[in-house]
């Protein structure tokens, strides 16, 4: 079994959101979220000066799909535009079947389940479509909201790496969580 994107995003549907590949017209909306001191507070987001930065990081990561180092999608809520970006940072199919995914979300649109709704989506990918056995995510341990959810969605915390990572404010901590793939059958959320 080898999943293989070769640059194809699918559109992930879900009952509030759709997931859809990232498109440079994103740029303004994405640029006020990944530029919002609070949504980068505790992400390894870029310094984005300008929006012109954000349209380059959106084919960055568009690149990185059609070589399979990675796999990003817009979040659409229909009424509002794109509030968000989501995706697998990295995956291994080969021995481990397991693979990383990362999310952050425009702050007006936090505490609604958007973002709970997107990984559900993201999960049942993993699962059906990529064959992955085990998911995780990184937080940083401060990040309350971002820990809550994954314990929320049936995540372990297996962990904390100590100064696994460094950015302008020196290094810190990252909580590791995972979801196997017998645990998410089990849950009740992945009806998505």
């Amino acid at each position: 079994m080898s999943y293989q994107c070769s640059g194809h995003i699918p559109e992930l549907e879900g009952p509030r959101i759709r997931l859809r590949p990232l498109e440079e017209g994103d740029a303004p909306a994405l640029y006020a979220c990944w530029s919002d001191e609070e949504v980068r507070k505790y992400s390894d987001l870029p310094d984005l000066p300008d929006e012109a930065a954000a349209a380059e990081l959106i084919r960055l990561l568009n690149r990185l799909s059609a070589t399979e180092d990675g796999l990003r999608w817009g979040i659409l809520l229909p009424e509002a535009g794109i509030i968000g970006s989501c995706g697998f940072n990295w995956w291994q199919l080969e021995g481990a079947y397991r693979g990383e995914i990362g999310c952050e979300l425009a702050r007006p649109h936090w505490g609604k389940g958007y973002m709970r709704e997107a990984i559900g989506l993201m999960l049942g990918f993993g699962y059906r479509t990529m064959g992955l056995n085990r998911i995780e995510a990184l937080t940083d341990p401060r990040n309350e909201r971002a820990v809550r959810l994954f314990g929320s969605l049936g995540f372990t915390d297996e962990g904390r790496l100590r100064q696994y990572r460094h950015t302008a404010s020196g290094f810190h901590d990252a909580l590791l969580h995972s979801l196997l793939r017998e645990e998410w059958e089990q849950a009740e959320y992945n009806k998505f």
